[in-house]
Parts: C-alpha cells; sequence; structure tokens
C-alpha cells in the first residue's frame, strides 16, 4: 500500500502548477518598483491586495509540495520495512491532511468579496449585564481565533458595560480572507449556562449578534449625500489612550435614508475617526445593496431581526450538558471550552461546504 501510494505522488508531477501566478506576481512586483509608483499609494490599493492574493496562494502551494515530498520520503523509508519511522510517517500525513483541509476551504472561497479582511460587530442582546458578558466572551472568541490565524485586529469601536462585558464592539480584521472565513458567523448567538451574577444560581439564556461585513476600504466608489448624514462627535470612551474620555474625539454618522448608523473612536483625531466611520458607512451601504441582490445573503440576515428565541444560529449550551451546535448545518462539538477560545473551525468548515453546496444545487 505504501508503495502504490508513493508512485501516485510521483505520478502526480506537482501539487498545484502556478507558473501563471508566479508570472503575474513577477509583474506586479516590477511594477511596484517602477520610479514613481508610489506617488499616489492610494491608488495602489487593488494591486496590492491582488499581489497579497497570489502570494498567499503561492505559499499555500510550496507548502504543500514541501509537506507531499516529506510523507513520499518517510512512505520510501516505510517501504524498506524501517518500521521506526511509521510515527514520523504518521505526524507527516497528518500535517499534509491539515493543509489539504485548508486548501478545500480556501478554494470555496469563491465570492467576490471573501478574500478581504472583515469588519465584525458585535452586540448584546435584552438581559443586562448577562447578555453583555456574553457578548465579551464572543469578542475573546473572535478575537483568539483570528491570532490563531495569524489575522491582524484592530478596535474601531469599543463601549463597555455598566459591570461587565460590552455593550457594542467594531473589530476590523486583517487579512487574505478574513471575510470569507467570518461571513457564516453573521446571526444570533445564544448561550445557556449558570450565570455567575445570579446568586441564586439559575440557569439563563443570553444572546448577542453579530455582524460580518467585507472591509471594502476605499475600493468601492458609493456617493452619499453629506445632507442625508447626521455627524455627532462625542467622547472616547472603554479601552484607549490617553485622549480617552478628554476630547471630543469620536464620531457616529447616521445614515438617514437607511437609519444605519456606525461611529468609530479609536483614534485620537476626530478627522481620522470620521475617516474610518465614512469607511464603515460605505461598507454597509456596499453590503446593503449585495442583500438585495443575492437571495442567499438576503436569507442569512432574514432572521436577524430579533436579537431572541427562535432566531439564533448556534447555540453554547454550559448548563446541563456541554455542548455547541450551529442549527443551520447541525456541526455540533462537545469540548466548548475549546470553541470559547477561539476553536470554531469546524463551524467555519461546515458554513462554507453549506453555502457551496447550497450555491451548486442552485
Amino acid at each position: 500500500m505504501p508503495q502504490r501510494f508513493l508512485t501516485s505522488l510521483k505520478r502526480s508531477g506537482g501539487v498545484f502548477d502556478h507558473t501563471q501566478q508566479q508570472r503575474r506576481l513577477d509583474e506586479i512586483e516590477k511594477q511596484l518598483a517602477a520610479p514613481g509608483a508610489w506617488d499616489n499609494p492610494e491608488n495602489l490599493t487593488p494591486i496590492l491586495q491582488e499581489k497579497s492574493l497570489l502570494e498567499n496562494e503561492l505559499g499555500r502551494s510550496a507548502k504543500l509540495k514541501s509537506l507531499r515530498d516529506d510523507v513520499a520520503d518517510w512512505l520510501a523509508l516505510a517501504d524498506e520495512e524501517e518500521e521506526e519511522t511509521l510515527p514520523s510517517l504518521a505526524d507527516a500525513l497528518d500535517a499534509l491532511h491539515k493543509s489539504l483541509e485548508q486548501a478545500e476551504l480556501d478554494m470555496l472561497l469563491s465570492g467576490k468579496e471573501d478574500h478581504q479582511s472583515a469588519i465584525l460587530e458585535i452586540h448584546p442582546g435584552a438581559g443586562g449585564t448577562e447578555a453583555q458578558d456574553w457578548a465579551s466572551m464572543l469578542l475573546r472568541m473572535y478575537l483568539r481565533w483570528a491570532d490563531q490565524h495569524g489575522f491582524a485586529t484592530e478596535y474601531l469601536d469599543y463601549l463597555g458595560g455598566d459591570e461587565a462585558g460590552i455593550k457594542s464592539v467594531t473589530l476590523r480584521i486583517k487579512g487574505v480572507n478574513a471575510f470569507g472565513f467570518l461571513r457564516g458567523e453573521s446571526g444570533i448567538h445564544r448561550l445557556i449556562r449558570i450565570s455567575p451574577f445570579d446568586s441564586s444560581g439559575r440557569r439563563h439564556t443570553s444572546f448577542a449578534s453579530v455582524d460580518v461585513i467585507p472591509d471594502v476600504g476605499q475600493e468601492i466608489q458609493i456617493e452619499i449625500n453629506e445632507a442625508d448624514l447626521r455627524i455627532d462627535v462625542f467622547r472616547a470612551s472603554g479601552a484607549g489612550g490617553q485622549h480617552v474620555n478628554k476630547t471630543n474625539s469620536a464620531v457616529r454618522i447616521t445614515h438617514n435614508p437607511t437609519g444605519i448608523v456606525v461611529q468609530c473612536q479609536n483614534e485620537k483625531s476626530q478627522h481620522h475617526n470620521r475617516d474610518t466611520a465614512m469607511q464603515i458607512l460605505k461598507a454597509r451601504l456596499y453590503e446593503l445593496e449585495l442583500r438585495k441582490q443575492e437571495d442567499e445573503r438576503k436569507n442569512l440576515y432574514q432572521d436577524k431581526d430579533a436579537i431572541n428565541f427562535g432566531s439564533q444560529i448556534r447555540t453554547y449550551t454550559l448548563q446541563p450538558y456541554r455542548l455547541v451546535k450551529d442549527h443551520r448545518t447541525g456541526a455540533e462539538k462537545g469540548d466548548v471550552d475549546a470553541v470559547l477560545d477561539g476553536d470554531i473551525d469546524l463551524f467555519v468548515r461546515d458554513q462554507l461546504l453549506y453555502r457551496h453546496a447550497s450555491k451548486s444545487a442552485a
């Protein structure tokens, strides 16, 4: 069996052929190195994103080829009856399997915005401190997931709870395919546990809403009538630098025609906060337009009007048993602590497969 597998590996010749991608990457690097190429850096955003995508694809291919070669080498040794090589062969096969699974996920990201960074918002439902604490637990989960996958994170807005937790948070998760992976997290998340804030030790159910939109930045051209905007400035609050609660640097923008409200307070400069808030507003208006055009995304959001029973996409049960269940795909995981520590890849993968199957059926 090892020899047959080794032969098939050799016949494959390579994991993927990326000659054209490498040629295009070389062209981009020459273009970026040309005199005057950086005179208008804002115009380079699309090409820099293409460069990042190509580097990500080529890096993934190189890693797969290296892992495949490792497996082939260990198989050759195992075929020579060297039993002590079997543990190393098992490790090499496991590493290749995991990388192939990741490559499968990457190839499922076929949406126009999937390669973008993501803007993630969390809002607690009714329930005061209990719900606000649940929102902070979700924030911690996504921060840990991002860190585990090499994505950078940046707070755009943060409003702490009165006693514990958060009232709202807006987070930018930066990196190739961040939106594609996280888009399925949009929806209502339900927690069932013995409340640490209830002296009677009763079981409580809490809800929080998660919204994920693509961070399209300056790429999209959306005309916004200034007369349609209400712009408020206020003192920043929550975690931050010395300017927090001392200057009116935070900005809140309300788009009157749609009722969309965005705000930013992560910068000391009111001007910078306004620019960032406008980027978020454009992304939200862009997303709103896409919802009108795509039935799939409309169906994804249509049950999010109320943050309460019957509308959840996922339930995290800590009492009377321990289980995390996604109600769309049926995916389940018993290790609740691992999930809350950022291990949500099972749910991300199954949601991507579910979305891909739905598109194919349509």
